[in-house]
């Protein structure tokens, strides 16, 4: 096989196994798959609902998957008249019969969000025991359902939201910060929705399963304290630019001045049921199967993998390269498989994003290391990688020499977080447009 031929072969088989990860992550096919109706019995996970027994059953719902996950809603009970409000990211929206859908700002918050947090409150109404409230969660519902607390205006939550995007935050530290800062998230929305019966749906992008820490868990108990995020704050070295009015409220929060967020226990959560849908986990496993049907031995390493994309990719390519030497823990042909969500402290003023990042960074190590027939991949599930307008990007050993025959310093591109511009020069980046879902990234690494 030529040069060509095998190139092309290569990209074949990674659009394939990213194919299959993305139908299997498909929201409107997870939210199918959970919710079986028999009669006017629902059935959702463990528990029914007789529907018959309801006075209103509405569909509220936030995320970038909002509109395909209520989709799904609205089929499974094609004999009632729905009605509800969806907040989703500008240019996810969807139609769906009977709801309204409101865009607003990811990933910082704007006042569309702030608004669209307000009618959304408005159409759950004055909830009743015997209403039945299907709430649908998805990524990036954190920042798309935004109420600040009172003393804490948008501005502030924007600034703090920038601090904590550049600092390299993980997802967990991020919304332990958000939930106490918000009236709607960590756990206060079931608040607002108590007594009626809530069966909340999520579509989780959060690394480790975490729920309560999906759209910063507006439905689930809080475990976390002020002292928490005052913590991350610290930890980050964020405290001392972080704008007074939230330093404020932080630390009132702190001298119990302010009210904690619901804890678990707390009676408000008795009539909510959580089913996660789908995972970053799910994604993988359909990965891998398409790999082992491509004749690749296939193995997941992790669904976990967190830290520094440039870490990350380090640890990519060592295992890469262990195969390729000692073929162990499996042999080539070989699929080596992470799911998870990196971060990326911002030291330049580039285009990209985690994934590219991670790319560019292992093309480096695939140089150094002379890796030949090493192929890495990572992409965002939902296909938004940072500021590009890609979902992620391809590395082989050839992509620094590729770069610099296109006029471009690897290295120099690394280091001013400029990864998407290099990989959009080369032809390289993952275009995958909106996917319609969100279970984290993913990252392959491919030996032949």
């Amino acid at each position: 096989m030529n040069a060509n031929c095998e190139w092309s072969a290569r990209a074949a088989h990674t659009g394939r196994i990213i194919a299959a990860a993305l139908r299997a992550a498909d929201p409107a096919a997870a939210v199918a798959r959970v919710l079986v109706r028999r009669g006017d019995v629902l059935q959702a996970g463990a528990r029914s609902y007789n529907l018959a027994g309801f006075q209103r059953v509405r569909v509220l719902g936030i995320g970038k998957a909002a509109a395909q996950m209520a989709q799904a809603v609205v089929d499974a009970l094609p004999d009632l008249t729905l009605d509800g409000v969806l907040i989703t990211k500008r240019g996810f929206t969807q139609a769906v019969s009977g709801l309204q859908i409101l865009e607003a700002g990811h990933p910082l918050p704007d006042e569309a969000g702030t608004q669209a947090a307000r009618q959304l409150l408005a159409a759950a109404g004055q909830p009743a025991p015997d209403d039945l409230i299907i709430f649908v969660v998805s990524g990036g519902g954190s920042a798309l359902f935004t109420l600040p607390v009172d003393g804490v205006d948008l501005a502030d939550l924007q600034q703090l939201n920038q601090l904590l995007l550049r600092s390299g935050a993980t997802i967990q530290q991020f919304n332990t910060v958000r939930k106490h800062v918000s009236q709607v998230q960590g756990g206060w929305l079931a608040r607002h929705l108590f007594p009626a019966q809530v069966l909340c749906l999520v579509l989780s992008d959060v690394v480790g399963g975490a729920l309560d820490m999906v759209a910063s868990g507006p439905l689930l108990a809080d475990p976390t304290t002020y002292a928490d995020a005052v913590a991350v704050l610290r930890g980050l070295h964020l405290w001392d630019g972080v704008p007074p009015r939230v330093a404020a409220h932080l630390t009132a929060g702190l001298q119990g001045r302010r009210p904690e967020t619901p804890k678990p226990g707390d009676a408000v959560f008795g009539n909510v049921h959580t089913i996660m849908v789908a995972d970053n986990a799910l994604a993988a496993a359909a990965a891998l199967e398409c790999a082992a049907q491509l004749g690749f031995n296939p193995l997941l390493v992790s669904t976990a993998l967190q830290g520094e994309a440039r870490a990350a990719a380090a640890a990519v390519v060592e295992l890469a390269g262990t195969v390729r030497r000692s073929a162990l823990p499996v042999a080539a042909p070989a699929c080596l498989l992470w799911g998870g969500e990196t971060t990326v402290t911002m030291r330049g003023a580039g285009r990209g994003g985690r994934n590219s990042e991670l790319a560019l960074a292992a093309a480096l190590l695939l140089e150094e290391e002379g890796l030949q027939r090493v192929r890495i991949v990572s992409f965002a599930t939902d296909g938004d990688d940072g500021s590009s307008a890609a979902a992620g990007a391809v590395a082989e050993v050839d992509t620094v020499e590729r770069a610099a025959r296109a006029g471009y310093n690897a290295r120099a591109s690394l280091a001013a977080n400029d990864s998407g511009t290099l990989f959009a020069k080369l032809g390289d980046h993952i275009l995958t447009g909106n996917t319609g879902t969100n279970v984290n990234d993913l990252m392959f690494a491919m030996l032949y």
